[in-house]
């Protein structure tokens, strides 16, 4: 285990946390299930030297319901949005995205915060530093070159989060909180679409709760490629929903350094959703699931979802 870490703050307010962010702005993380940093500190791709613990901030672990959003906390544990009745009746895309994540034993500590803000994916970062050393340092963990494509400029390390495009197919909002204050933006704008740097958010801003508008009555079908039904990062994660409107998003990942996002309506025929995905979705071969075959299970997966979502009207 490469780590340096000598300090570990556990913070009881959003306050303290962001106070304890600043203190130690020059090296630190946030963390709360640890199901993503850690695996990461073995491997050398995590340094920090100072861990703010916020799974102990009540409101962060809370479900309420405020104006027409029902906010999810930030530190809400996957296993736990289940118990919710609202989650069940309103969003019921979102437990199925929830409880395809990992296995359950991961489920039981990794949080909704952290399942969105997880580290992009490539099979040639996520190793033992031994192992990049060997084959050579990418350019995500300050190497000259993709090594998956030979590029020295474009990084495509996969935005892997399975609860993401199931949020943002439901148009969810992130509240984020630092000393300024507390602002809200679609979820979809925090992601950069850089395999480096994936996360447009300033270092010391704590994410403290997803927004899921009410009374829009969303139905919406989630489906995920992978090599086996547990354990297993996506190789693709599709989330196609439908409103009271008529309005369709189809959200993609595991595909791209960010969500690939079509929106249209019942109107809109499917083969344009496919093609503006595909066009979107910049899938390099560099995980276990070849390129060729991801780009055809998305064909697929939006198919498949549109008549679903129209018989189940």
């Amino acid at each position: 285990m490469l780590t340096k870490e000598k300090k570990y703050i556990q913070p009881k307010t959003v306050q303290e946390a962001i106070e304890a962010a600043y203190h130690n702005i020059e090296d630190f993380n946030y963390i709360a299930g640890g199901t993503d940093i850690f695996v990461n500190k073995y491997q050398g791709n995590e340094r920090s030297s100072c861990l703010i613990d916020i799974s102990e901030i009540y409101e962060l672990c809370t479900v309420t319901i405020s104006n027409s959003y029902l906010k999810i906390g930030a530190s809400v544990k996957l296993k736990d949005l289940s118990k919710h009745e609202i989650i069940c009746n309103e969003f019921p895309a979102l437990i199925e995205a929830a409880n395809s994540v990992g296995s359950p034993l991961i489920r039981n500590t990794a949080t909704i915060g952290g399942n969105i803000l997880c580290e992009n994916r490539c099979f040639y970062y996520n190793q033992s530093d031994w192992w990049r050393e060997a084959i050579g340092y990418c350019l995500k963990c300050e190497g000259d070159i993709c090594i998956a494509t030979g590029s020295k400029r474009k990084c495509y390390s996969e935005l892997v989060s399975d609860t993401a495009p199931a949020l943002i197919s439901m148009d969810a909002l992130i509240e984020v909180t630092d000393k300024d204050g507390i602002t809200s933006k679609k979820l979809e704008d925090i992601y950069t679409g850089d395999g480096v740097n994936p996360f447009n958010l300033n270092k010391t801003s704590l994410v403290t709760g997803i927004l899921l508008p009410l009374g829009r009555n969303f139905i919406a079908v989630f489906k995920k490629l992978r090599e086996r039904q547990s354990l297993d990062f996506t190789s693709l994660t599709s989330s196609v929903s439908i409103d009271n409107s008529g309005k369709i998003r189809v959200v993609l990942a595991g595909v791209d350094p960010g969500p690939v996002i079509v929106e249209g309506t019942v109107d809109t025929d499917a083969d344009k959703f496919i093609k503006e995905s595909l066009k979107k979705a910049r899938s390099i071969d560099n995980e276990m699931l070849s390129r060729t075959y991801r780009r055809e299970m998305i064909k697929i997966f939006i198919k498949t979802s549109l008549n679903e979502l129209i018989n189940s009207r």
